[in-house]
């Protein structure tokens, strides 16, 4: 069993991470993100077939900045467990390859956090916001006694459904949350590389986002915000109503929330939870979680994008216009980056998480 206390390990006693699909946009995230963490260094990368058997450099089309050096010189592997030795995976595989290859992983006894929505709703895999729902780790047992399985799948949520998660996590902790009705002004680096073609989206918004976007809002939250039972999580007793749109924003998903509370409170109450809520982990001291997890801004501009997506490194999300809702009984507006704290950073924090609890090679 390996457990890390707080702080950074010497180089040499850093966890050995892989990475799947990480020639693509959100595979280029992880590297960029794990090329100085404290706990992991990458030590292989996997792509399709035809990237397999390049360099990294020669392999990824690099889309900013500058490429770590010793990760562009490592050799591109297929994604089969067999070729990539590492106990913790990485997954930004798209849903078409996920859904075999991260079995493939799990049987082969590696811990695979994955990005994708393959395994999301499946009632044995923990869909995890570590600040929100730590305890669904506990699905990690009977994965892997239902499957067979020596090692797991551990997945994060949809990239809007974090921002609207963790807006909702503490008005849920605190007051109950009822009803929600959100709307989504989604960043074009949410649809990858080369995503939405430019005349398509410059001085435009597109009022579908395909691939389940909406239901996948609808449905996770409930499964990230439901309680640990006998057969599994039961979800949480909230309706939610999605409807997305996708904006010329190069990063940072906003989504606008009406939300109605079991137990009424207003805009004042509503903000005195918020700046008081730390999460459920903030005593692990995991390299990549904000302190605190969500800031308030009472500016009646603010969230936006370009000023406040990068807020703790990508991975705070900030809320502001809290208000009375005539209908319901709360308005506000959440933002975060999509990229990272929607992405890669989630899956990071996810498997720091893992790793401090020890349950990595229990």
């Amino acid at each position: 069993m390996t457990s890390v206390a707080q702080g950074a390990l010497p180089r040499d006693r850093r966890i050995p991470v892989a990475v799947l699909g990480a020639t693509g946009a959100v595979g280029q995230m992880f590297v960029r993100l794990l090329q100085d963490h404290p706990w992991f260094e990458v030590r292989s990368v996997a792509a399709s077939e035809r990237s397999a058997g390049k360099s990294y450099a020669e392999a990824a089309h690099w889309l900013g900045g500058e490429m770590p050096a010793r990760v562009a010189s490592l050799p591109v592997a297929p994604c089969d467990p067999a070729c990539v030795d590492a106990p913790l995976v990485f997954s930004a595989l798209d849903a078409a390859a996920a859904a075999d290859v991260e079995a493939a992983f799990a049987r082969a006894g590696r811990f695979v956090l994955s990005n994708a929505r393959s395994y999301r709703l499946e009632p044995d895999v923990p869909l995890l916001i570590p600040e929100v729902n730590p305890d669904h780790l506990a699905l990690i047992d009977r994965q892997r006694a239902r499957r067979g399985w020596s090692g797991a799948i551990i997945t994060n949520s949809n990239c809007s459904t974090m921002v609207a998660a963790m807006a909702l996590a503490p008005l849920h902790q605190a007051f109950g949350v009822s009803t929600v009705f959100v709307t989504t002004l989604q960043a074009v680096s949410g649809a990858g590389y080369p995503g939405v073609p430019s005349l398509d989206i410059l001085g435009n918004v597109i009022p579908y986002i395909g691939g389940g976007e909406e239901e996948k809002i609808e449905t996770e939250t409930l499964k990230l915000l439901g309680s640990l039972g006998e057969d599994g999580v039961v979800p949480a007793p909230m309706v939610v109503s999605a409807q997305v749109t996708r904006v010329p924003v190069e990063h940072g998903h906003t989504v606008c929330l009406a939300v109605g509370l079991e137990r009424s409170a207003d805009a004042d109450a509503a903000v005195a939870v918020y700046e008081g809520w730390r999460g459920a982990v903030v005593s692990l001291g995991l390299p990549s979680a904000p302190v605190p997890p969500i800031a308030v801004t009472r500016d009646v501009d603010r969230p936006q994008p370009r000023r406040d997506a990068d807020a703790g490194a990508g991975m705070r999300i900030t809320i502001g216009r809290v208000r009375r809702d005539p209908i319901l009984d709360l308005r506000l507006v959440a933002l975060g980056h999509n990229t990272i704290r929607g992405a890669a950073g989630a899956s990071v924090l996810n498997a720091e998480l893992l790793v401090a609890r020890g349950l990595l090679g229990a």
